[in-house]
């Protein structure tokens, strides 16, 4: 009974404090808040497009409002950081709203990325390979950190070998990608902004841009920055993206100190086993119609276009 008493006594907050008042501290409230007080979140992996998708969550909020609230913390010097809603923070801003309804909690910096990451990956019916990428290692650098950290129970700090293999599978566990996907995925943050969108590209398919597989762009995230700037340039020259067997040897002759321009043009210039046959014209033919430097997809698009006019011209006169 002294001992208990000794304790309590300790404990600052029961002094201060009903248990009543200490059980609603730790409960969540959820509150329309201002959207000028919530700030996003730092380095939030997963982008906010303005899409079709978008205008219609915008149109719904205009007529029902948020109907799932957002989650966001407290921040230490006022405010809030948004965790989880930043397509529903967007689409009151687009409806002209000027708060949001949102549960508010209080988190650390890991759990609120576990959440954010998590909640991402389960809620977004589109989601980019650059995003998972990111995600992904921010959710892995955070679960090692709890893990490294000493409970109350064993004070020594698990070693980081350990905590590394045990928050792989955990994170794999967790996910709906296997631990050697998530691998792959997390190797695409060491790609450049440009190779990177081309990988993004195999999900987009967005028009008169390169498409890039994660194979391939998974063995070109091992070349230096510099070579990864080269490799896109050609890329860009040759209106073509490595295969699997392409993307090896180039990391080979990375690794053997032996890559350069040449040799990237020499392996973007094979012909892939399913590559389909091309019309190909010597360069000088066409060069003085265009300015130094066009890329080839350029060239191209106004080829056709005059194509498609002059066959318009023909079918006209034979009328």
């Amino acid at each position: 009974m002294a001992k208990n008493s000794v304790a309590d006594l300790l404990n600052v907050d029961s002094l201060f404090t009903t248990q009543a008042e200490r059980d609603e501290a730790k409960r969540e409230t959820v509150m329309d808040i201002p959207l000028k007080e919530i700030s996003d979140f730092p380095n939030h992996p997963f982008k906010v497009r303005m899409d079709e998708s978008m205008m219609e969550m915008a149109d719904s909020v205009k007529q029902y409002g948020v109907l799932v609230p957002a989650l966001v913390r407290p921040k230490s010097n006022g405010g809030y950081e948004i965790v989880a809603g930043h397509r529903r923070k967007m689409a009151s801003e687009l409806a002209g709203k000027l708060t949001i309804s949102c549960i508010v909690r209080d988190l650390t910096d890991d759990e609120a990325v576990i959440i954010m990451v998590d909640t991402n990956l389960k809620q977004r019916d589109q989601i980019l390979p650059s995003e998972k990428a990111f995600a992904y290692k921010m959710k892995l650098d955070a679960m090692r950190r709890q893990a490294g950290r000493p409970s109350k129970e064993n004070p020594a700090p698990v070693g980081p070998n350990l905590v590394g293999g045990r928050s792989n599978l955990e994170l794999a566990s967790q996910s709906p990608d296997s631990k050697t996907q998530i691998q792959r995925y997390i190797r695409l943050t060491y790609l450049i902004p440009g190779i990177l969108e081309l990988v993004d590209n195999s999900v987009l398919n967005e028009k008169d841009m390169l498409q890039m597989a994660l194979r391939p762009a998974v063995e070109l995230s091992y070349l230096a920055e510099q070579e990864q700037r080269e490799l896109l340039r050609v890329l860009g020259q040759e209106s073509c993206t490595p295969s699997y067997g392409q993307a090896i040897k180039i990391r080979r002759f990375s690794e053997e100190g032996k890559l350069d321009a040449n040799v990237l043009l020499s392996i973007m210039q094979e012909e892939k086993p399913n590559q389909i046959e091309q019309f190909r014209m010597p360069k000088d033919r066409i060069a003085r119609y265009f300015p130094p430097g066009t890329p080839v997809q350029e060239i191209e698009k106004t080829i056709i276009k005059a194509l498609e006019l002059y066959r318009k011209r023909e079918r006209d006169r034979s009328r």
